[in-house]
């Protein structure tokens, strides 16, 4: 799990709540993140067009019946 945090001087501040019970012991590694350059969010499209491929084992259909191939009605057999 990956989690973004602030540090207020004194105690590290999750900056979303975390789903974990009072007094869970944690393994934590701290990587600071430089303020010039923080990563922007970006949004799903964005990152789908990004790593979007080409793929032979893919049917060519894929992108107009996804839908049919996640329930099960199409399959790649």
């Amino acid at each position: 799990m990956t989690v973004h945090a602030r540090f207020d001087g004194q105690v590290i501040i999750p900056d979303e709540p975390l789903d974990l019970p009072p007094n869970q012991a944690l393994l934590v590694q701290i990587e600071p993140i430089d303020q010039t350059s923080e990563a922007v969010a970006e949004s799903a499209l964005t990152w789908l067009a990004a790593h979007a491929s080409q793929s032979p084992v893919l049917p060519a259909d894929l992108a107009e019946q996804h839908d049919r191939y996640l329930s099960g009605q199409i399959t790649t057999e």
